[in-house]
């Protein structure tokens, strides 16, 4: 947030919209360790555990996070507002700067619920596997 400010960013979230902010950050955060943990039990070595969630450093990139999706191709627009980190982005984007939020904040949830519920599924069934032998 420093650097943003820095170069120019001027957030008018009200404080409760900060704390929202926090919120959708730790629930993207608590979802997104979950499937690090599921990753990381699956992997075979050491190399494969740190590469298996490189996946996820570029769904940001194919996002609303650096240009709108309406400005994009139609097949990676389709994909592109569809895909978890774009409803994460514009929810964030939409309390920080008072953007109309729309169900953004509904499908981030949504997003964040599957992920978990997935993720922790994943996890349980591998560990369960793999303490077995």
């Amino acid at each position: 947030m420093v650097v943003g400010v820095a170069i120019g960013f001027r957030p008018t979230a009200t404080p409760l919209e900060w704390m929202a902010v926090a919120g959708v950050i730790a629930l993207v955060a608590y979802a997104i360790s979950w499937l690090g943990v599921a990753m990381g039990i699956q992997a075979k070595s050491v190399e494969t555990a740190s590469n298996m969630p490189l996946v996820l450093t570029v769904l940001p990139l194919f996002g609303s996070g650096f240009v709108p999706t309406d400005s994009m191709p139609v097949w990676l627009q389709w994909f592109a507002q569809y895909q978890p980190f774009t409803p994460f982005i514009e929810t964030i984007r939409g309390l920080l700067l008072g953007t109309p939020l729309g169900w953004n904040p509904v499908f981030a949830i949504g997003w964040c619920v599957v992920i978990v519920a997935a993720s922790y599924g994943w996890s349980r069934a591998l560990y369960e596997r793999k303490s077995v032998h």
